[in-house]
C-alpha cells in the first residue's frame, strides 16, 4: 500500500487490483508510477489500463499529468518489426537521489537518477564505531565531492537513503540497540539527515536494503518471496515477503547472523554464544585463518606479516588456489548452509540471494549452502527455491537504498501534481 511518510520504510510494491478504488484519481497517479518504474519491460496506456482494470481515458488522463509534470516520459518501445508504440518510462533527467550504505568497516555513497541509473559514487573505509555525527561529516564531505565531479546541482537533488547494519525503528527513523554501533542508539538519524542536507530521507537495515535492491536491480527482479543473505564483517538478512519488506515488531527481522548453531559455543559479539556469526561472517572467516597460521598450517597466509589476516586476504588466497583458504571458506559456506536451510522451511522463499564481500567467490562459497539446503530442507520447499549471488554485487545495499529514495522522491512529487 502507498505510505507517504517521510520515515523510514516507505518502500511502495504495489498490489493494483486491491487498492486502485480506494482513494481516486490521487492514488491511482502513484499506483501508475510504481507500475512503470517496476515493469521488467517497457509498458504502454493499455497495458496499465489493463492491469489496473481503467478505461483507456482514465489512464491517459492520468499519463497526462505526468507527462505535464515532467515525472513520466514517452519513449518509442523497440519491436523487431510492426506498429510500435509509445512506452512510458520515468523520466530520469528529473532529478537525482542519494543512496547511501553504512556497513561496518565502509561508507558508500551513491548518486542516481530518477530511472535509478548510476551517476557517481565512492566508496571509503569507514569505522561506525566514530559514531553518528562522524558519519553524518563524511556523508555530507562524500555527497559534496559527487555533485561537483557530477556536474549536479544541489538543488536537483531530491531526497536521502541510508541503510545501517543494525536493527532499525521505522516510525522514528532510529537505529535500535544495534550490536555494533556503539553511540548510535536512539540518535535521530532521519531527522538529523534531513536537517543537515535539505532533502527528506529514509533510513532502513542494510541487508533490507540489499534485498530491495537486488529486488528491483538485481538477480530477484520480480521475485516477491525473496530472502537476501549479507556476508561481510557480520551476517544479516533483509526478508521480501509477498512484495513487502518485512522488518518484525521491533526491526530487527531477518537476523540470521545471530541464529544459534552451537549451544555452548564461542561467544558472538551480541554476547550470545554460538551463533552463526562466529562461524560463517568475514570476521570468523579472518579469525580461522589466523588461528591456522599461528598453528603453522601450510597456506600462503603465511606470508602475510606485520598484520592480521583479513577475510579479503583469505578469498584471494583461495582464488589462488591455497588448499587451506578453500576449506574455511567451505567450512562457512557449510555452517551457513545450515542456517539457510532453517530459513527456507520457515519461510519457503523462491529466492535466496547470497550478498556482502564473502559471497562474491562465488560457486567455492555457493556450493556448500547448496548442499546443506538440499539435505536439510522439505523436498518440494528444496525443489522451488533458487540460491544464488547477487547480481549487484557490492552495490546491492546502496542501490536499494536508491531505491527507497527515488520512492520518497517521487511520491512527494506526485502529491503537487494537481
Amino acid at each position: 500500500m502507498y505510505n507517504k511518510g517521510t520515515q523510514a520504510g516507505v518502500t511502495l510494491i504495489v498490489n493494483p487490483r486491491s487498492t486502485v478504488n480506494c482513494n481516486g484519481k490521487s492514488l491511482n497517479r502513484h499506483i501508475v508510477v510504481d507500475l512503470i518504474r517496476f515493469s521488467t519491460e517497457q509498458v504502454s496506456r493499455v497495458q496499465i489500463a489493463r492491469q489496473m482494470d481503467l478505461s483507456r481515458a482514465a489512464i491517459t488522463a492520468i499519463v497526462d499529468d505526468l507527462l505535464q509534470s515532467g515525472i513520466v516520459r514517452e519513449t518509442e518501445a523497440h519491436y523487431p518489426s510492426g506498429r510500435r508504440p509509445i512506452s512510458l518510462e520515468i523520466n530520469p533527467n528529473r532529478g537525482r537521489v542519494f543512496g547511501v550504505d553504512l556497513g561496518a568497516s565502509h561508507l558508500q555513497v551513491i548518486l542516481a537518477d530518477f530511472g535509478g541509473r548510476l551517476i557517481a559514487e565512492k566508496e571509503i573505509a569507514y569505522k561506525p564505531e566514530n559514531g553518528p555525527e562522524d558519519c553524518l561529516e563524511k556523508i555530507a564531505e562524500i555527497t559534496s565531492t559527487l555533485i561537483a565531479e557530477s556536474d549536479t546541482n544541489a538543488s536537483d537533488v531530491y531526497a536521502l537513503g541510508m541503510g545501517v547494519p543494525g536493527p532499525v525503528t521505522s516510525l522514528t527513523g532510529q537505529v535500535s540497540n544495534p550490536p555494533i554501533l556503539p553511540g548510535w542508539d536512539g540518535f535521530p538519524l532521519v531527522q538529523e539527515l534531513t536537517n543537515r542536507f535539505g532533502w527528506p530521507a529514509t533510513l532502513n537495515n542494510d541487508a533490507e536494503l540489499g534485498a530491495l535492491g537486488e529486488w528491483a536491480f538485481g538477480a530477484g527482479r520480480q521475485e516477491n518471496n525473496l530472502v537476501y543473505i549479507k556476508v561481510g564483517t557480520g551476517v544479516g538478512s533483509g526478508l521480501l515477503l509477498n512484495g513487502q519488506l518485512y522488518g518484525g515488531a521491533a526491526g530487527s527481522a531477518g537476523e540470521i547472523g545471530h541464529i544459534t548453531l552451537v549451544e555452548n559455543g564461542p561467544v558472538c559479539v551480541c554476547g550470545n554464544r554460538g551463533c552463526l556469526e562466529v562461524y560463517a561472517s568475514g570476521r570468523a572467516i579472518a579469525q580461522r585463518a589466523d588461528q591456522a597460521v599461528r598453528q603453522g598450517m601450510s597456506t600462503v597466509l603465511s606470508d602475510i606479516k606485520n598484520t592480521s589476516i583479513s577475510a579479503k586476504d583469505v578469498l584471494t588466497a583461495a582464488r589462488f588456489g591455497d588448499r587451506l583458504a578453500q576449506q574455511i571458506i567451505y567450512e562457512a559456506g557449510t555452517h551457513l548452509g545450515v542456517a539457510v536451510a532453517n530459513l527456507v522451511n520457515l519461510l519457503n522463499p523462491g529466492m535466496v540471494v547470497m550478498g556482502g564481500g564473502v559471497s562474491q567467490i562465488g560457486d567455492l562459497f555457493l556450493e556448500p549452502i547448496r548442499t546443506m539446503v538440499e539435505r536439510r530442507t522439505l523436498r518440494v520447499v528444496s525443489k522451488g527455491v533458487r540460491i544464488t549471488s547477487a547480481l549487484l554485487g557490492r552495490r546491492s545495499s546502496a542501490m536499494g537504498a536508491v531505491v527507497q529514495a527515488l520512492t520518497l522522491a517521487l511520491h512527494n512529487l506526485l502529491e503537487v501534481v494537481k
